[in-house]
């Protein structure tokens, strides 16, 4: 009967360390709309917009780490998917434009990054209202 406690025991505790390690690593899986940033110029001189995007897809291709800017100001780096490498890519591309990123969201060490998935340009909102507005012709 000791045995068996002492053996319950030592079950529980390695699920137990088990669970914690795994759930520090867990991937969740995230879209989120932002703009691309390099992450050099972004960080020292808060770089962005559409006057930088030149600079943004010149350093992006330089290797200069690239991360994601949401819309509630929250900063993920970019990271290339194992798996595949294309959609990572092609966000290096877009650079300096407002996207939509869907991917596994990682955080180690105080650090948040996005292995990305896919990328593709944000759908404009202000163009969507202006189309949707009825066409009034008041002479």
């Amino acid at each position: 009967m000791k045995q068996r406690v002492t053996w319950c025991s030592l079950v529980a505790s390695l699920l137990l360390v088990l669970a914690r390690v795994t759930s520090g690593n867990a991937q969740e899986a995230v879209t989120v709309r932002g703009e691309i940033v390099d992450l050099a110029c972004y960080m020292a001189k808060g770089s962005m917009g559409p006057t930088h995007k030149a600079c943004a897809q010149m350093c992006a291709r330089k290797g200069v780490p690239i991360g994601v800017l949401t819309e509630q100001g929250e900063v993920y780096l970019l990271l290339s998917n194992d798996q595949d490498a294309d959609a990572y890519e092609a966000a290096k591309k877009m650079a300096g434009e407002k996207v939509d990123i869907t991917g596994k969201k990682l955080n180690k060490g105080g650090l948040a990054g996005i292995a990305v998935d896919s990328v593709k340009l944000a759908a404009n909102p202000a163009s969507q209202r202006v189309a949707s507005l009825p066409f009034t012709d008041e002479r």
